[in-house]
């Protein structure tokens, strides 16, 4: 079942998405949130890794709001390709900018786990840096919406 519940999940995501530049944005979130939680499988110290949990839960709370801003900016300029559509360049940016903030949280998450010995801060590197994501998320949000 799993491989005709991912092909009907395939044909939402083109769509509700499309092929282009939100499909690629929203995948790009995605994928980040799936790297932090790779690197918390690495994580030894047992308070650090219930710090990062909470900062992974609320990070993945935001996938469904960045797909609602993908699917609405799909909907009202549509991409099948790379081109930003006229006056949603800001949106994209957004987007991007959550994207990278999002693969940054998980770096400096996994900078901690190499860390050796005890963090003295604890996860406030990956909180500073995941207050970003949710900053830009709210930024695209506030703009598809007009």
């Amino acid at each position: 079942m799993g491989l005709l519940s991912s092909a009907f999940q395939a044909r939402r995501d083109d769509a509700e998405l499309g092929k282009g530049l939100w499909r690629r944005a929203h995948d790009r979130f995605r994928r980040g949130l799936d790297r932090y939680h790779q690197v918390l499988e690495g994580i030894e110290d047992d308070s650090l890794y219930a710090e990062l949990v909470v900062i992974a839960d609320s990070l993945a709370a935001l996938l469904p709001r960045v797909r609602a801003v993908c699917v609405a900016a799909q909907a009202a300029a549509p991409s099948e390709g790379l081109d930003v559509p006229g006056g949603f360049a800001d949106v994209h940016r957004a987007l991007s900018k959550a994207g990278n903030a999002l693969a940054t949280t998980a770096e400096a998450a996994a900078m901690l786990r190499l860390a050796v010995g005890p963090v003295p801060v604890g996860a406030v590197s990956v909180e500073r840096r995941a207050a970003s994501v949710f900053e830009q998320v709210e930024r695209a949000e506030q703009l598809v919406a007009g």
